[in-house]
């Protein structure tokens, strides 16, 4: 079974759209994998995912409320094979972590490598719903591609 760790920087808004995603169309399609979500910091441990991030979820039919933030830690480097950073920040930090191989979700889906961005950076509001439908988008590729 394939173990796949999805990482952002505080593990409340974007990764844990990732785990919810992938949990989702894991169990819909019955494909071989385990998921989690982290943190590149340890500011938010404990903490369930944001209130923006549950709501975009559960317009979704994804519930997420239940997950806990929680940082990346070394025995991470050994459970799991596939590593999936949301931007080339968190990559970077991983890589000093000493995680080889870490892939950039928006390598996925058509999205030509681009980071998955902070939903609170965009202007409009819709923020949430924008990065909701790259990050399915993109992780429906990704578990697609690792099946093979």
């Amino acid at each position: 079974m394939r173990k796949i760790l999805f990482v952002c920087l505080g593990n409340i808004c974007r990764s844990p759209i990732a785990e919810g995603v992938a949990r989702s169309v894991i169990a819909r399609e019955g494909l071989p994998y385990e998921v989690d979500s982290a943190g590149t910091s340890d500011w938010h441990k404990g903490e369930h995912p944001c209130a923006n991030s549950i709501l975009v979820a559960s317009r979704h039919g994804i519930d997420i409320s239940s997950q806990r933030s929680r940082p990346v830690i070394a025995a991470d480097r050994e459970r799991f094979d596939i590593i999936i950073a949301l931007d080339r920040s968190n990559r970077s930090d991983l890589q000093n972590m000493g995680f080889a191989e870490v892939y950039l979700l928006g390598e996925f889906g058509g999205y030509g490598g681009r980071d998955v961005p902070d939903p609170y950076h965009y202007p409009d509001g819709e923020g949430f719903e924008k990065v909701y439908e790259m990050i399915e988008k993109a992780t429906e590729d990704l578990l697609k591609q690792f099946a093979k």
